[in-house]
């Protein structure tokens, strides 16, 4: 029988984008709508009853300062805080992240928004990426795969300075990433400095629930110790083992195929430090791929 192909899910178009953010004003009021659905309240202390002001983007809190008040507009305790760019650039900027499946370089921003510097372009696409990084996510149920990938060249292609010391038997120079994705559901990753037992299974016991009806793996000696309190199953790449029954790594491995991708067609480089905010965008941007207001959510994260 012929596979039954996902229904498309609709996102911003760029005719839309331009007819919901005309003015600043437009941007200002989504802003507010997408920060504080339940009306405004002080980033500071929470405070419920605070005073607007006539500028009707500045409010005032009297309960974290009594005496003095504390003032805040719109943009406080957000990365759009101090910044010198319109929020229309910053939800252009947004918008053309979010809808790239592979990502876009810091170059191409700059050319497609007329920046003056590379360095703009930048710095607001690791913002927005910071913004992303989800938190408190509820653990993995159901059937659960977990897998690790490696990042990054091979020595051999390396300068000489950059590659691992020791020779032919050096340790890899390579940053590895651990990840669980729950079938048809989200995924989870963490950059991880080693790759020891202690740390992968610390990840598996952090990000997915022990009442999970299979827990799928290569055959990694990290894994070694889960059964305890996983029904783990693990197929064995290194004998050309893929598929067992409902036994496979392939929807995590088609997570590092894309952010692979992202990295060979549209990054180039990616350096160690900000490997995580890299991985960061592709999460988020899988674990909403059937939302199809994923722009307001990314607003509401920033």
């Amino acid at each position: 029988m012929a596979r039954k192909k996902p229904k498309a899910v609709h996102q911003l178009t760029s005719a839309q984008f331009e007819a919901m953010f005309v003015t600043e004003d437009d941007c200002i009021a989504y802003l507010v709508a997408r920060r504080w659905p339940n009306g405004v309240h002080c980033p500071r202390c929470g405070a419920t009853e605070v005073k607007a002001l006539a500028s009707g983007h500045h409010w005032q809190c009297y309960e974290c300062a009594p005496e003095t008040s504390y003032r805040f507009s719109h943009l406080a305790g957000t990365i759009f805080e101090n910044t010198n760019k319109p929020l229309r650039d910053w939800y252009k900027v947004a918008h053309l992240m979010l809808t790239a499946k592979k990502g876009i370089s810091a170059r191409q921003l700059g050319r497609f928004m007329g920046f003056g510097s590379v360095k703009t372009a930048w710095g607001m696409g690791h913002k927005i990426r910071a913004a992303l990084i989800e938190k408190n996510m509820d653990k993995l149920g159901g059937i659960v795969e977990v897998d690790e990938t490696w990042i990054g060249g091979k020595d051999h292609n390396k300068h000489v300075s950059k590659r691992g010391k020791g020779g032919k038997h050096a340790p890899s120079t390579k940053v590895p990433i651990i990840g669980a994705v729950q079938r048809k559901g989200n995924v989870v990753t963490r950059v991880l400095q080693f790759i020891s037992k202690e740390d992968m299974q610390k990840f598996v016991r952090e990000t997915v629930s022990e009442k999970v009806s299979l827990l799928a793996t290569d055959e990694h000696r990290g894994y070694l110790g889960l059964n305890d309190k996983y029904p783990h199953k693990t197929v064995m790449h290194s004998g050309r083992q893929y598929v067992v029954g409902a036994v496979h790594t392939n929807t995590i491995e088609g997570f590092w195929s894309i952010f692979k991708r992202s990295i060979v067609g549209s990054y180039h480089k990616v350096s160690a430090k900000y490997l995580p905010l890299y991985i960061a965008e592709c999460q988020f941007k899988y674990n909403n791929r059937f939302n199809d207001d994923i722009f307001g959510t990314a607003i509401a994260g920033c």
